[in-house]
């Protein structure tokens, strides 16, 4: 039996076209084709300064310290899930 060639990911323009495409069976998907995306590696270079509630920023740093991570990386990570979600 010939097995199927691996599919690759098409450029997506919508999210329509997205769910359609999550929609079929996609066990011979390549995954070797993704590639993890981490802002964390690029430069630092931009600041900034916002005022947060106390109890907001307690709850951060001991989430932070759970995971073994400074507080504001775990901010970080936040600004960029959210970001990369759209």
């Amino acid at each position: 039996m010939r097995q199927p060639s691996p599919k690759t990911v098409p450029v997506l323009t919508t999210d329509a076209e997205a769910e359609d495409f999550l929609d079929q069976d996609l066990s011979t998907l390549d995954f070797s084709q993704f590639k993890p995306l981490r802002f964390e590696t690029l430069p630092k270079s931009a600041r900034i300064t916002m005022r947060l509630p106390e109890p907001l920023i307690a709850a951060l740093k001991a989430r932070a310290k759970a995971r073994g991570i400074p507080y504001q990386r775990l901010i970080r990570e936040a600004l960029e899930r959210e970001v990369s979600d759209t």
